[in-house]
């Protein structure tokens, strides 16, 4: 892209990432197919299955378990990328690294060492049914420790053609307990009921429990949800993926306007202009873009790096660092919200009526982005900045903050 060249990408002479082509190659097949596949909703299983046969599924994980071994910037970094192109598969792809980190963060390493080996081996792509909001699915305690999980969960992002599953479900106390599941166990079933006006190949429908076994094994119970300074990164982590999407749509949408005023933009009859391109007041909207876009894309880079110095900090990470994180994160994912939003909506006032064709399909960017940001209400992260910038007071770990 023109404006917003991602962290992924290398300088003349300096060395290329490992990654670099695969990301590329995905990116383009990801745009080649966006326009017809957000008509068409569904799986996107050949998409998905390109993003599996890439090796990108062991971005984020060490080279020392075979991993490609990027840090958590150069990981969201990739993220953005697709989400410039495609929002739907961006967050799949992330969530699936959330997905492993979650595991690195409430389980033991016997536990999740195996399952990144597997994910590896197997080129497994994990889908999500944790959703601590949604209460509806219970876990029975049987005598030999297991449990049995019973009921159904919404907002399932990427169960459909998943290999593993992320999912919780309450005991009888009322504890918050998370698993990890092969998608194809018997009592599972992925309901394919997602039919939202944007994000639509997310496959974040419905999962049904029917009595489905976890051994105990199986459970991230130590150290445990949010149990650590260091587990409380997990949050942080998805807000900061939601950024990356938030940032990516903005500037993807930015360069789909671009191009359609560069190449087919007329000047209006008043304005005295001999082109679109020097139109005062299209010139006027490009510029409010472009500072909105380049101010949250430096608060972005703020907070990965933050996040990334908190990740190696490990288990010594305390509360103090922790909440530090937390506030560059929060102003990260208020300003993405902020100056995407404005563009995705404002970008019809550069390119004019003719952008509105329904084969240009423009408006999937505001509908992903319109979608993708009611995930939680900005107005609480305003909040915890206000709290923060008045009273001193960091914010309080939740699965939202």
């Amino acid at each position: 892209m023109k404006h917003f060249q991602s962290e992924t990408g290398k300088g003349e002479g300096e060395a290329r990432l490992p990654w670099q082509d695969s990301v590329q190659s995905v990116t383009q097949a990801l745009a080649a197919t966006a326009v017809a596949r957000d008509q068409r909703g569904g799986t996107a299983k050949a998409e998905r299955d390109a993003i599996r046969a890439s090796g990108l599924l062991g971005l984020s994980v060490p080279t020392a378990l075979g991993g490609l071994g990027a840090n958590w910037q150069q990981t969201l970094e990739v993220v953005r990328s697709f989400a410039q192109v495609d929002s739907a598969l961006a967050h799949l792809f992330a969530f699936h690294h959330l997905l492993l980190a979650t595991t690195q963060l409430f389980g033991r390493p016997a536990q999740w060492q195996p399952w990144i080996e597997q994910t590896l081996a197997q080129r497994w792509f994990w889908g999500n049914a944790l959703n601590p909001l949604d209460k509806s699915t219970h876990a029975l305690q049987q005598a030999d420790g297991s449990y049995t999980f019973t009921g159904r969960k919404s907002f399932c992002s990427g169960a459909s053609d998943s290999d593993m599953l992320l999912a919780s479900a309450l005991d009888v106390h009322g504890r918050l307990l998370i698993s990890v599941v092969p998608t194809a166990r018997t009592g599972i079933r992925v309901l394919n009921d997602w039919d939202n006006m944007g994000q639509r190949q997310t496959d974040s429908g419905s999962v049904v429990f029917d009595q489905v076994a976890v051994a105990a094994d199986e459970l991230l119970t130590d150290p445990g949800p949010l149990s650590t300074p260091y587990a409380c990164l997990r949050p942080l982590l998805a807000q900061l993926i939601l950024a990356h999407i938030y940032q990516g749509l903005g500037e993807g949408a930015l360069a789909e306007a671009r191009q359609f005023t560069l190449q087919q933009g007329r000047p209006w009859m008043a304005s005295g202009a001999a082109s679109a391109q020097q139109d005062p007041y299209i010139l006027g909207h490009y510029g409010d873009f472009w500072l909105a876009l380049e101010g949250a894309r430096l608060l972005l880079q703020n907070a990965a790096t933050a996040f990334d110095q908190a990740w190696a900090r490990g288990t010594a990470l305390t509360e103090a660092e922790r909440g530090a994180v937390a506030i560059a994160v929060a102003a990260a994912k208020v300003a993405t919200t902020r100056a995407s939003l404005d563009v995705v909506h404002r970008m019809f006032e550069v390119t004019g009526a003719r952008a509105t064709t329904a084969a240009l399909r423009l408006d999937r960017y505001w509908r992903n982005l319109r979608v993708h940001t009611l995930h939680d209400p900005v107005d609480y992260k305003l909040r915890e900045l206000g709290e923060w910038a008045l009273n001193d007071t960091l914010p309080h770990p939740s699965f939202y903050s």
